[in-house]
């Protein structure tokens, strides 16, 4: 039993206190009554961003433990001005609960968020509340359904089955009417369902010849948001926008597919490229994928571009950081990709394809942080490598007429990304002979002449170009030499 926490003082209660025969001497203040259980109020969120930048929070799941939390926020940030506070607990991800899940992907320009904070979460899960129907409370309304986002394709005859019907009395709202069994029906349409978005464009602001007419220019197939007229009407009551973000799926022509990699003797098998699209889009595309790879047995496909790595979206990251995440990540890594056309396809419906993604992926020990301090100060590391069928799986790179060389590609899997080579690193030595002030020729034909095992001292270029400003070089004795430095795959924990 649970009392009330306030204090009454027997001066009060005493000036409270008045004798009446006929109604007894029950004295209302010192009457003890259970408490009401706290209510726990989830909050919505609603996040934006612009193309190209992050929503400006970090998330973090610690092991043993559920939910997703927010650990840290940068200031003035769209999560700020949304009401997004830190050591909330998110529940749900535009209507979908994810507090179960072990991988949260976020993605689009904008975020429907259903939180909880710290405390409130603490008492919910302490007392065994029921977190999934906590948020169907939150929408005091039942019955309603989610948009449908549908495919549909024209067919001789028939065209797209659906006929589309302005509503009387409500400019720039429409209803469709649709051919039984027809294109339209066959991909997820309903008879009566209200139009409200088509080929990425919302119609609520359209007339009705322009809409005909954009309907017209639709030559094989058309992409339509759909919902049927009560559950309008409901996600109006709530104050929720209808978006794709909502909405189930019907016979999409294309889907991200989630890739579960483990590593072999000769690493993943495949390569990362970055290179522009058609579209101007900057993408990570996956190439020269082996044969009877761990990559080609996953099912990867050579041209497939890289959504997500381990649940983390990473389509706007940076080249070199992507392929961090992926050596970070050990012997195993989950890669969300899509074809080109599949990107294209959703590039022109302007909505993230990771808002259809499959999340199935395998529980990890490793959980996406915020990154940690540069740690000051060069690091060399001596990169032992095995050769191996394929060579030792890098590529060396130069200033033209100029001594010195440095690593300009590691091929994915291979020796070198195992012996914790990286794209960037000074080559310092090479076989414990210092090639600082060698030309490129010279140096490769030291590294085919060693054979193998190859020994390298590398420094990171940043570090490397510290340490020439500071006069710190090989001849001077500090720190270069092979003989002060562990082993890269031991020092570093690269595989």
């Amino acid at each position: 039993m649970k009392f009330n926490a306030s204090i009454i003082f027997l001066s009060d209660i005493f000036e409270k206190f008045t004798f009446n025969p006929k109604e007894g001497i029950d004295n209302p203040a010192l009457v003890i009554s259970d408490d009401k259980e706290p209510d726990v109020h989830p909050r919505l969120c609603v996040l934006k961003r612009e193309e190209g930048q992050g929503f400006g929070f970090y998330l973090s799941k610690d092991a043993g433990c559920r939910g997703h939390v927010v650990r840290q926020m940068e200031s003035w940030s769209s999560t700020e001005r949304g009401g997004l506070r830190k050591g909330d607990h998110i529940l749900e991800v535009n209507e979908d609960f994810v507090d179960d899940k072990e991988h949260l992907t976020v993605s689009g320009l904008k975020l429907y968020l259903l939180v909880l904070t710290a405390q409130d979460y603490e008492f919910a899960v302490s007392e065994g509340r029921d977190l999934k129907s906590l948020t169907s409370a939150y929408r005091p309304i039942e019955g309603y359904s989610r948009p449908r986002l549908c495919y549909i394709t024209k067919e001789p005859g028939s065209g797209f089955g659906l006929s589309i019907i302005p509503i009387e009395g409500e400019r720039g709202r429409y209803r469709l009417s649709l051919v039984t069994d027809g294109p339209a029906e066959r991909a997820g349409v309903q008879n009566g369902d209200r139009l409200i978005w088509i080929n990425g464009a919302m119609i609520s602001g359209l007339s009705y010849a322009a809409l005909s007419k954009m309907v017209k220019k639709c030559e094989d197939h058309v992409t339509v948001l759909v919902i049927d007229s009560r559950s309008e009407d409901c996600y109006n009551r709530m104050g929720l926008p209808i978006i794709p973000a909502f909405a189930k799926t019907h016979n999409l022509p294309y889907r991200p597919k989630t890739l579960h990699l483990t590593q072999g003797p000769q690493g993943y098998g495949f390569l990362l490229r970055q290179r522009k699209l058609q579209s101007g889009r900057i993408a990570h595309v996956l190439r020269e994928i082996d044969p009877c790879s761990p990559a080609e047995a996953a099912g990867m496909e050579d041209g497939e571009l890289v959504l997500a790595v381990n649940g983390e979206q990473v389509e706007d990251a940076e080249h070199k950081g992507i392929v961090s995440k992926i050596r970070q990540s050990g012997q195993q890594v989950t890669l969300t990709t899509i074809s080109i056309p599949g990107r294209d396809y959703f590039t022109q419906l302007g909505i993230s394809p990771l808002l259809f993604y499959e999340d199935n992926i395998p529980k990890r020990e490793q959980f996406f942080k915020p990154p940690l301090p540069h740690q000051e100060g060069p690091h060399p590391r001596l990169c032992v490598l095995h050769k191996e069928g394929a060579g030792f799986g890098f590529k060396l790179g130069c200033v033209q007429n100029k001594p010195g060389t440095y690593i300009g590609q590691v091929m994915m899997g291979s020796a070198g990304e195992r012996a914790g080579l990286c794209e960037g690193d000074v080559v310092v030595e090479v076989n414990g002979q210092n090639v600082e002030e060698e030309y490129f020729d010279d140096v490769v034909r030291l590294i085919k002449e060693g054979g193998t095992p190859l020994r390298l001292l590398v420094v990171e270029g940043l570090g490397y170009e510290k340490l020439r400003h500071a006069r710190q070089t090989v001849s001077s004795g500090l720190n270069l030499h092979s003989n002060t430095v562990r082993p890269a795959h031991t020092h570093a924990g690269i595989l």
